[in-house]
């Protein structure tokens, strides 16, 4: 019940949002994107983080995300991720023992409203399912700007807020460290390929989501791409570089799936 509530306050909050503007979730690399999935299309992914130093495991994420609004303007999506960590901290307990998250996004794209209107997203991510022990209640909370700047590129602006009891500070005494800015940039390198994408991001604070990211994605159909990436975490004593691998499927909206043949003439 409780993930429940938090995901139907992300919903109320982007409503409210819009009435004021008039305005695993879709990533960059690892920081969130205004991106939504379209009504209808189930997009899967399988992300892997392979630490290049140091004990710990390697990561692994596979998630389901599916758009459910019908609208041009505004758009939700919701997805569930399975996540497994290879050898926890180093000390050979294997697997996760709570693997389940839910997510959550709603939003508009640019120029929905009115021209010059930037992309704008509310949402939350790693909605754990265990509140005691060994717990998964991350339950990031975030807010993003976006916006394509004549050939530069999209450049997005953000800030999110986690549960402060989970997301710690280890390098300065396990400090609360909950909250930080979200900030990145990213670009279709039309003048290579228009199958090629590049981005640079930053997820502030030195808890266990902060980093710092670069990589490239090539689209091998319309539907189906990869990426390969760096991530540097700001607690490095606590995180170890990583080098991302990611693979990303969409499968035909549901829509089209009912759709009657046309009738030849």
């Amino acid at each position: 019940m409780k993930t429940l509530y938090r995901i139907l306050t992300v919903g109320l909050l982007v409503m409210t949002l819009k009435n004021f503007v008039s305005a695993t979730p879709s990533t960059q690399i690892w920081m969130p994107s205004t991106d939504i999935q379209g009504f209808g299309v189930f997009h899967l992914g399988w992300d892997s983080y392979i630490k290049i130093a140091g004990p710990e495991g390697t990561v692994t994420n596979g998630g389901v995300t599916v758009g459910v609004l019908p609208f041009s303007k505004v758009g939700l999506e919701i997805g569930v991720d399975y996540r497994d960590i290879g050898n926890l901290n180093g000390g050979g307990v294997q697997g996760h023992f709570y693997p389940i998250y839910l997510n959550a996004k709603l939003g508009t794209p640019e120029d929905a409203f009115f021209k010059y209107q930037p992309a704008i997203a509310v949402g939350s991510f790693d909605l754990g399912t265990h509140y005691t022990g060994m717990a998964t209640n991350y339950n990031v909370t975030y807010g993003l700007l976006a916006k394509n700047i004549w050939k530069l590129g999209r450049f997005s602006l953000g800030y999110y807020q986690g549960n402060n009891s989970l997301l710690l500070d280890y390098s300065d005494n396990a400090k609360k460290d909950g909250s930080g800015v979200l900030v990145s940039w990213d670009r279709t390198l039309t003048e290579i390929s228009d199958k090629l994408w590049i981005a640079v991001e930053y997820m502030g604070a030195k808890n266990s989501y902060g980093e710092g990211s670069i990589g490239a994605s090539y689209a091998i159909t319309p539907d189906a791409s990869f990426i390969i990436g760096y991530d540097y975490w700001n607690d490095y004593n606590s995180y170890k570089p990583t080098i991302t691998v990611q693979v990303d499927l969409n499968l035909p909206a549901v829509q089209t799936w009912f759709k009657k043949p046309e009738k030849k003439q």
